[in-house]
């Protein structure tokens, strides 16, 4: 398998996975519906170790979020050249993994009314909103994923397979303590791609996708991982 082949179907798996477990709680007529905060987050943990395990055997990063593969080539321990090969796999993944998980919830969907709640099973949205809060929220817990994963996978410069129990449980541990804000999105794809899919499925009595805040789990994710790798390069390694 080639790298964005790897990365594409990891990504693709980390979103059907994960906006699998957010449609099972908030849409009418589930087996889950209403099982709260800790299934989601539990599930998304179990989506990211899917997703990771799933890129690193397929010879992808493992790294499913443009943040991550951004931070690692500016700490040496990933291509430039690959960069752009990398973000495109996980957009696309992304993308073709909320569609997949749209699909499997098509009639719950049906069933729902609430165009926050359709909204809400794609991508993330603050509690309360505030550009200036919730972009750092999404710094800070960015900050923590790629600290986390950057002593977990140091002195190797890649993750590999058995590296994803350990950052599955961080992305647990962020999801509980620092995901009411704003539900964490802690990766651009994460939040992009299943936007961009929300924008143009034909999801009944849907809402507008939120375009005036799409902005922030992007640039605060890059942001949060930018500065942790600078604190490992300079304080840490």
């Amino acid at each position: 398998m080639n790298l964005f082949t790897g990365e594409f179907i990891g990504t693709m798996l980390l979103i059907i996975l994960g906006s699998g477990v957010v449609a099972n709680v908030l849409l009418n007529k589930t087996k889950g519906h209403n099982g709260g905060l800790i299934v989601i987050t539990f599930g998304w943990a179990m989506a990211v170790f899917v997703g990771v395990y799933a890129s690193t055997k397929l010879g992808g990063g493992g790294h499913l979020n443009p943040a991550v593969t951004l931070a690692l080539a500016y700490l040496g321990d990933f291509k430039w050249e690959n960069v752009g090969t990398f973000i495109a796999a996980q957009l696309a993944g992304a993308i073709a993994g909320a569609t997949i998980a749209w699909l499997a919830y098509r009639q719950h969907f049906q069933q729902t009314a609430d165009g926050d709640l359709k909204l809400a099973v794609f991508c993330t949205g603050p509690a309360i909103r505030s550009a200036p809060n919730n972009l750092i929220t999404e710094i800070i817990g960015t900050f923590v994923l790629m600290l986390g994963a950057l002593l977990f996978i140091k002195p190797q410069s890649t993750l590999g397979t058995l590296d994803a129990l350990p950052v599955a449980l961080l992305v647990l541990g962020i999801g509980v303590s620092l995901g009411g804000p704003t539900g964490y999105a802690i990766n651009p794809a994460r939040d992009l791609g299943p936007r961009i899919a929300h924008f143009i499925l034909p999801i009944p009595q849907k809402r507008n996708s939120d375009w005036s805040y799409a902005w922030i789990p992007v640039v605060g994710p890059i942001v949060g991982a930018l500065l942790a790798a600078m604190v490992f390069k300079y304080f840490l390694s």
